[in-house]
């Protein structure tokens, strides 16, 4: 029997090649990595594979981008609704309220959760702001106030604003203040009620993730906001649908089961621009088939959704968030665009022209 005595060198040489062996394997071979985000309530992870299928190292970057993965968006109507006025009140006052730092404060003070709302706070945050106070100032101990005031900046940036529109005597008149529309058009009923996370079966299971908008068929459909077409056409989940990107790319809206046979406005084109207000489409009840113009939706509606992107990979990646459009919808009825019916293209179009600034 030989026995092999290692020197000193020889253990140093063997230790070395047994790291160069080990060591990448043990560094580079997660199966998964868990990126957190700066706030407690987005700490959703995200899990990214390194392999191939041949178990191939692929494209390990040195390090990951941090975006918001994950939102939950739930002031009421009349929430939102109240910081609106005071943002719109305070325009000709020397202290200026921005309604979208006021709910993020509030969203950071309750965690996100507004069952826990009371008006006394929204009444003292305003008090101090008009005071001289700075939301700087008053948010500066809030470890998540910037988390929600870039969260909900996604969802209600280009919701209020300066814009002109033309009156009854088409004369151009400014005015500041809500300048999103809501889906359904002026003059039209239609009925709601919360039902986004509820179950869908077919094709598979899955959470829906929109309001649905229960009207008639033929209801004129605006844009709610102004933006580029990105989708048209039949999918057989949401039969003809249009999807809409806002000019800042942060917010995509789908407009889902749109009508039999007719279902768009005929100016609607994919790549095209259309303004807040717009008549995009009609309201419907096709889907649920993988052929064409079928209706094989139960009751006629639209399903509303709306899409957050933080990061370009979310659009049509797994780490999608869509947000409840409940609350919005309601904020919206307020604000409806007038339509007319054309009598030689039988298409309706908006009263008034409109123009953001």
């Amino acid at each position: 029997m030989k026995f092999f005595i290692l020197s000193k060198s020889n253990i140093l040489i063997f230790v070395l090649a047994a790291a160069l062996v080990f060591v990448p394997i043990l560094i580079l071979k997660p199966q998964s990595t868990v990126e957190t985000i700066t706030a407690e309530e987005n700490a959703a992870a995200e899990e990214m594979d390194y392999f191939d299928d041949d178990g191939a190292i692929v494209n390990i970057p040195l390090s990951e981008p941090k975006y918001i993965k994950w939102v939950e968006f739930n002031p009421t109507a009349e929430i939102m609704k109240r910081a609106i006025d005071e943002d719109v009140k305070s325009q000709k006052e020397p202290v200026k309220i921005n309604y979208i730092e006021v709910l993020s404060y509030l969203g950071a003070k309750y965690g996100g959760t507004f069952t826990r709302y009371k008006s006394s706070d929204m009444t003292n945050l305003i008090k101090k702001l008009k005071e001289g106070h700075t939301i700087g100032e008053l948010t500066e101990n809030m470890k998540y106030y910037n988390y929600y005031h870039e969260a909900y900046s996604a969802v209600l940036a280009e919701f209020v604003g300066t814009y002109k529109i033309k009156n009854k005597q088409g004369e151009w008149v400014e005015n500041y203040g809500l300048k999103a529309f809501s889906p359904i058009a002026e003059g039209y009923g239609y009925s709601h009620f919360d039902d986004f996370g509820a179950s869908r079966t077919y094709g598979y299971a899955r959470q829906h993730l929109g309001n649905d908008m229960l009207g008639s068929v033929g209801t004129p459909i605006v844009a709610v906001e102004s933006g580029v077409v990105e989708e048209l056409g039949w999918n057989q989940y949401g039969g003809w649908r249009i999807g809409i990107r806002s000019f800042d790319k942060k917010r995509y809206y789908y407009y889902a089961h749109l009508r039999k046979d007719a279902p768009y406005n005929k100016t609607i084109v994919k790549g095209g621009a259309v303004k807040a207000g717009d008549v995009i489409g009609y309201l419907g009840m096709t889907g649920y088939s993988v052929k064409e113009n079928v209706n094989n939706i139960k009751t006629p509606h639209l399903h509303i959704g709306l899409q957050l992107i933080f990061d370009e990979s979310q659009k049509d990646g797994i780490n999608q968030i869509w947000i409840d459009m409940y609350q919005i919808t309601r904020l919206l009825d307020s604000h409806r665009s007038t339509v007319y019916r054309d009598p030689d293209s039988k298409d309706f179009f908006r009263q008034y022209e409109f123009v953001e600034e």
